[in-house]
């Protein structure tokens, strides 16, 4: 039999192990668009609870939690302060625009980081030519930073900005599980810090699908009207819902083993004479630059030769992405392969 292919395009590429399929299969079920499925609320709760937050919205996917985020605490002629490779801003289809008619101002980050000058440099002054800021975004782990984290400090100069001016702060924390087992932080530190907070649970907790936004009881309840008008309102809900508390309870510490298998790609990468630099390697995610000499399309399609696949990240740049489907064997696979490659 053929080695199994080996996935690191992304950690959103998982399947459900036999224990979260028996999880979802054993799922009380109700309808929850009435607000009638215990295993969506019993979700909802869990994941506010670890963010000392009051409650929470299960929705499909990532991009719409921020989203709905967004048109919650923004207005027309407001604007969002967000880095300037934020996901809510680079890839998620120009939302802020279509969905909240507002402005966006990008500020350039330290691989996706920004400081509390910058953010109270971007704060716009009361001026009838001027949007109004309205809603501060950051983004943790960072995608395009390589998966970078903030430190605590840093969260706390932003959100003292954001408090002093009264303006909501907002989290993308589609990978916020990774960062808080990286660095060691405290969930409930980030909601002390964060008005709303997006919990992603089909990218490293290895859910098949859904995210969870949290924020208060009376945001919440606000944000329900908009998860409908965007059509995110499900029905027996619960059995995608069983997944997400399976993951919880389950996969959060082990995203420890990704860390030390996306380390171990680095060190394997940074011997290869056609990598040009690789970006430091907090989380699980691993980004590297190829001199020109390698063509990406080249490097990508050797790869796929042995079973291995791998996405472009820019000009010459690639991604890997560890996850729980990545085990050690395949980390050993992947440092065999890479020194066959050739420019």
């Amino acid at each position: 039999m053929s080695a199994p292919v080996i996935d690191l395009r992304s950690d959103t590429v998982t399947r459900p192990t036999p224990a979260m399929l028996e999880a979802m299969f054993q799922a009380r079920v109700g309808d929850d668009v009435y607000e009638e499925d215990p295993t969506v609320r019993a979700l909802e709760q869990e994941a506010a609870a670890r963010f000392g937050l009051e409650a929470g919205l299960f929705c499909p996917s990532g991009t719409m939690t921020n989203q709905i985020a967004i048109k919650a605490h923004t207005e027309p002629m407001s604007e969002v302060i967000c880095e300037q490779t934020s996901h809510i801003y680079l890839w998620e289809v120009g939302g802020i625009a279509f969905h909240s008619g507002a402005s966006v101002a990008l500020l350039p980050g330290e691989r996706g980081r920004l400081t509390a000058a910058q953010v109270q440099a971007a704060i716009r002054p009361q001026n009838v030519h001027y949007p109004t800021t309205s809603l501060i975004s950051l983004e943790n782990t960072h995608n395009r930073g390589g998966g970078s984290c903030y430190k605590l400090p840093e969260l706390a100069a932003i959100a003292d900005v954001a408090q002093r001016h009264r303006i909501p702060l907002h989290l993308d924390g589609a990978r916020i599980f990774n960062a808080l087992v990286a660095t060691g932080q405290d969930a409930r530190e980030y909601g002390r810090l964060f008005d709303t907070i997006s919990v992603c649970l089909s990218k490293g907790l290895g859910a098949p699908v859904g995210s969870v936004l949290l924020g208060s009881q009376a945001f919440i309840q606000k944000t329900k009207r908009i998860r409908k008008v965007m059509g995110g309102g499900m029905r027996q809900a619960g059995y995608l819902a069983a997944a997400g508390l399976y993951a919880l309870e389950n996969n959060v510490e082990r995203l420890a083993d990704d860390h030390r298998r996306a380390r171990q790609l680095r060190d394997t990468l940074q011997t290869q004479p056609y990598v040009a630099e690789v970006l430091p390697v907090e989380t699980n995610l691993v980004i590297f630059r190829l001199h020109d000499s390698m063509p990406a399309e080249s490097f990508l399609a050797q790869l796929e030769a042995q079973g291995i696949r791998a996405s472009s990240f820019g000009p010459q740049f690639i991604r890997f992405v560890t996850h729980l489907d990545i085990d050690d064997t395949m980390v050993a696979r992947i440092a065999a392969a890479l020194p066959q490659l050739t420019a």
